[in-house]
């Protein structure tokens, strides 16, 4: 049962989430794509997942906001405080960490000391590590206090729709952490982009027990490693586009491509390059920029 605390700490998070909002705080897969850059910046939804190795960091702009998803690897923050200074945001509006593996919160402490960040939601799950204990460190140094999510949230940037969907246990009997990814939704018109973190059996199978939507694009969960769960998934969810957040030396499951192919998918590895993603809310356009 929630407590009055757990529903008062919601409402606050919603309320600001939304005063922010209020206030303003075809397709293509073309490696040559500097124009269309240029245009993705200026979508009402620009999403760009870095090439960060085998880990994530996503950033999503819209008008007004800029969210970011899990931070990469230790020493990965200054890639995306650089890429952020670059696209002249000196303000994160909502940074989700979806679980504390170190390739999803190791460069948090640098870009929690490098530029302001509004509000944090994080998974329920602790797993101690010297990137745990240095993003806990700059939390308290920039007097942050995170929103451990608990319950789902749903809210509205922009006219994009974002929910954050939580683990249903505290605590899992086999791989606790991945299995306490936060599952992300984007929503803009028909267009909806999943952020799958690193669910495994456990975490796809809570998913797909709720009321999983069909999807435009995929954020593979687990950098597309092999999956009992990923039929079942992709039945469910049946996306166009595939992004797989891999490297050179920890590739994707062939059984995974394999699978997104039989699905259609059309699929987008960053071990090749960033991916960048323009929606307008009716059609939505994903290439690599390698330039």
């Amino acid at each position: 049962m929630q407590t009055k605390t757990a529903v008062r700490r919601v409402s606050l998070l919603l309320a600001a989430v939304l005063l922010l909002s209020l206030c303003g705080c075809g397709t293509t897969a073309q490696p040559s794509a500097a124009a269309a850059q240029r245009d993705a910046a200026s979508a009402p939804l620009a999403v760009w997942f870095f090439d960060a190795g085998k880990a994530d960091a996503i950033l999503l702009t819209t008008e007004n906001t800029a969210v970011l998803i899990d931070c990469g690897e230790k020493g990965f923050g200054g890639t995306i405080t650089d890429e952020l200074a670059a696209r002249g945001i000196d303000r994160l509006d909502l940074l989700i960490v979806t679980h504390f593996d170190r390739d999803h919160v190791g460069g948090a402490a640098k870009v929690i000391g490098s530029v302001e960040v509004g509000t944090v939601l994080q998974s329920n799950s602790p797993k101690d590590s010297s990137e745990y204990r240095k993003y806990i460190r700059a939390l308290k140094k920039a007097g942050i206090e995170p929103l451990t999510v608990r319950e789902t949230l749903s809210f509205e940037f922009d006219g994009v729709a974002i929910t954050v969907d939580p683990p249903r246990e505290e605590t899992y009997a086999e791989n606790a952490s991945n299995n306490s990814s936060l599952i992300v939704t984007v929503s803009l018109g028909s267009q909806t982009l999943l952020f799958m973190g690193d669910a495994e059996s456990a975490r796809i199978a809570e998913y797909l027990s709720g009321t999983p939507v069909d999807c435009t694009l995929l954020k593979v969960p687990h950098h597309g490693g092999r999956e009992p769960m990923t039929a079942a998934l992709l039945e469910a969810v049946c996306p166009e586009y595939a992004v797989i957040t891999c490297s050179d030396a920890e590739r994707e499951s062939a059984s995974t491509t394999a699978a997104l192919r039989s699905c259609g998918a059309e699929i987008f590895l960053t071990r090749l390059g960033p991916v960048s993603v323009r929606c307008d809310g009716e059609t939505i356009e994903v290439f690599y920029d390698r330039s």
